[in-house]
């Protein structure tokens, strides 16, 4: 850094006017930069508002579609779809996850077959499809068996795939389990299939609005999922999680949530100049719409605010259930 001296250097002089503030800008948000994610239930014609997460709704496929037209038409590249499944279809061994004619299945051939141009991204974990809300395979003590849990994965990855994802997101955090969808993925043809490796995932407390929509957290109860997931307090294992996952042949990685761990970002970022990715969670957004919702604060300028922090820490893109009103709002300040 080199030695500047006032008055000589008066850097308020930048920020006078609005030309000079936008010529030095740094770090710009536009609509590339967002992913939305979605959740999908059984029937025809069905809206279910999450309590917890005002403004999101839970869509049955023919709305998810429709709903993927007006995301294409706005610019998003890409929607992350999370399944609500019925209830008799949770089990032990999760078997609903990989069957190919699941909800998720289903929901991904009629996006790309809808809008063949938008990308769909799949969440690969089993937490949906389990009777007790946590993302593997169990033994009689309910830890979360690891070896076990990818040999599931793995079938539910393809399944995805062979559907027609384009973006595989394993959000599971079971060690080891890239090599092997990535593996498995090749040996079938699908080269071009791309994973987003949920590498720093975090065991936060921020998850629960997710956990209510999704139907898990019911599953769930008052157990965790701190075997797994990783300890809020460590930095330096994310780096061992990330490296890992990259070697194993991880397109993307990920960090989860977002603004309590945008230092994690920026030290991914800095550390392996690979595609990073952030996920502004949902405990996160229902924050900011019950501020809103009392006037506490300026809803469209802090949201902006957020995603944009969330680029500036070295983010490549951000999962956000505000992708839709951030789009707008984008698009209303360049007209």
């Amino acid at each position: 850094m080199i030695e500047r001296q006032f008055p000589i250097t008066r850097m308020r002089r930048m920020r006078k006017d609005n030309f000079s503030r936008r010529l030095m800008r740094e770090t710009t948000l536009t609509t590339n930069d967002l992913i939305y994610p979605m959740f999908v239930i059984e029937g025809f014609n069905q809206r279910q508002p999450v309590k917890s997460m005002p403004g999101v709704e839970r869509l049955s496929i023919d709305l998810l579609v429709k709903e993927a037209q007006e995301l294409f038409d706005l610019g998003i590249p890409m929607m992350a779809i999370f399944p609500v499944p019925d209830a008799d279809c949770k089990s032990l061994e999760a078997e609903e996850a990989y069957n190919p004619d699941g909800l998720a299945q289903r929901a991904i051939r009629a996006i790309k077959e809808a809008v063949p141009e938008m990308g769909v991204m799949t969440d690969v974990a089993l937490d949906p499809f389990t009777t007790h809300g946590q993302d593997g395979i169990i033994d009689e003590n309910g830890y979360v068996l690891n070896d076990d849990t990818i040999d599931v994965l793995m079938q539910q990855a393809l399944s995805h795939a062979e559907a027609g994802a384009d973006v595989i997101g394993p959000s599971d955090m079971m060690d080891g389990r890239i090599i092997e969808i990535r593996e498995l993925l090749e040996e079938h043809g699908h080269i071009h299939t791309r994973i987003m490796a949920y590498s720093a995932k975090y065991a936060s407390s921020f998850y629960g609005p997710f956990r209510d929509a999704v139907g898990s957290a019911g599953n769930l109860g008052k157990a965790d999922k701190y075997t797994y997931q990783m300890d809020p307090a460590n930095s330096n294992e994310a780096l061992h999680e990330v490296a890992m996952d990259l070697n194993e042949g991880a397109d993307m990685v990920m960090v989860k949530p977002g603004l309590p761990y945008l230092d994690i970002v920026y030290r991914i970022k800095t550390e392996f100049k690979a595609p990073t990715f952030v996920y502004h969670v949902s405990g996160e957004y229902a924050m900011l719409k019950a501020a809103a919702h009392n006037g506490w604060i300026n809803e469209q300028a802090v949201v902006l605010e957020t995603l944009l922090s969330c680029k500036r820490a070295g983010a490549d893109g951000i999962l956000t259930y505000y992708a839709k009103e951030a789009a707008i709002w984008l698009k209303e300040a360049k007209a």
